[in-house]
C-alpha cells in the first residue's frame, strides 16, 4: 500500500476535509519532504492546472498523481450527474470527461463523489440512480482511453441518496456494462454507514480501487476512535496495493495533519 495526501485548490471548499491548501508547488514539495508517494488534487476545473508545470513539479519531487477529484463540479459549478434536467446532466458529464482527460495524461484516475447528487436533489431515487449509472458508463469509457479506471465514491446518508455502502456501490458497479469503474472506500463515510468496516472492505474485494485514509471524526488517522488494525488486515486479505490517501480536516493545521497521517501510515502498514 502507498501513501497519498490531498491538495485542494478550490477556495469555495476551504475549511473542508482536504489537508494541504497552499498551492501546488508548496504542497507537493512539503508532501515529498514527509515521504508521501503521491498526491490527490481537487481543482476548480482542468483549466486551473497547468499540466506542464504539474508534470515538472511531480518529476522534481518524485511523487505520483494518484487521482483528480471532480467535486468542484458540484461545489463551484453546481453540476450533478443525476440532475433531472438533461442539459445539466450533459454539462456535468462533460466536466467529468475534462477531469478524466487531465488525470489520464498522468496515468491517474478521476473520482466521482459529490457530483453524483446530494441528498434531496430529486424525489425519484430510481431515476437518479439510473442517471448516475449512465454517467459512470460515460466516464469509464473516457478513462479507458488512458488505461485507467474511473473511481466512484459511496457517500454517507447525509450527503447523498445514491449509494451509501460498499455493498450498494458494488451492486451498482456490477449492473454496468463496463468493468472499468472501481470504488473509493472512504473510511469516514464507512464509519457512519457500515456495521463492520473491515468486513465491508473484504466484501468489496476486487472492486476496491482507492482508500480515503481518515479517522472516525474526519480528523487525521489516530485522532478519532477508528480501529485500524482490522481495516489494514482486511486490505491485505483482498491484496489491496493502492493508495491510502489522507482526505481529512487539516487539524490542528495542515502541516501537523500531514505529519500525523504519515506517522499513522507508517505505523499501521509496518505492523
Amino acid at each position: 500500500m502507498k501513501s497519498c495526501i490531498t491538495i485542494s485548490l478550490v477556495e469555495e471548499a476551504r475549511g473542508g476535509p482536504f489537508v494541504l491548501w497552499d498551492g501546488l508547488e508548496k504542497s507537493i514539495d512539503f508532501a515529498a519532504q514527509l515521504g508521501y508517494d503521491a498526491v490527490e488534487i481537487f481543482a476548480p476545473g482542468p483549466e486551473a492546472i497547468d499540466a506542464d508545470q504539474l508534470g515538472k513539479l511531480l518529476d522534481r519531487s518524485g511523487l505520483k498523481l494518484a487521482a483528480l477529484g471532480t467535486g468542484a463540479g458540484w461545489v463551484k459549478h453546481r453540476l450533478q450527474l443525476a440532475d433531472p434536467d438533461p442539459t445539466k446532466r450533459q454539462q456535468a458529464q462533460a466536466f467529468v470527461r475534462s477531469i478524466v482527460d487531465l488525470a489520464g495524461t498522468f496515468g491517474a484516475a478521476a473520482i466521482i463523489g459529490s457530483m453524483q447528487g446530494p441528498s434531496g436533489h430529486t424525489g425519484n431515487i430510481d431515476e437518479s440512480l439510473k442517471f448516475l449509472a449512465e454517467a459512470l458508463e460515460d466516464g469509464a469509457t473516457q478513462a479507458a482511453k488512458y488505461d485507467v479506471p474511473l473511481i466512484y465514491e459511496p457517500l454517507n446518508r447525509y450527503e447523498t441518496k445514491q449509494c451509501c455502502t460498499v455493498k450498494a456501490g458494488v451492486d451498482l458497479l456490477e449492473s454496468l456494462s463496463t468493468d472499468n469503474v472501481r470504488l473509493l472506500c472512504d473510511l469516514f463515510h464507512m464509519n457512519i454507514e457500515e456495521s463492520d468496516v473491515a468486513q465491508a472492505l473484504r466484501d468489496g474485494g476486487k472492486w476496491v480501487g482507492h482508500i480515503h485514509f481518515v479517522d472516525s471524526n474526519r480528523r487525521p488517522v489516530g485522532l478519532g476512535h477508528m480501529s485500524f488494525g482490522p481495516i489494514i488486515d482486511a486490505l491485505r486479505e483482498i491484496n489491496y496495493e493502492g493508495y491510502l490517501c489522507a482526505e481529512a480536516f487539516p487539524f490542528p493545521h495542515p502541516e501537523e495533519a500531514a505529519r500525523q497521517t504519515m506517522r499513522a501510515f507508517r505505523y499501521w502498514t509496518q505492523q
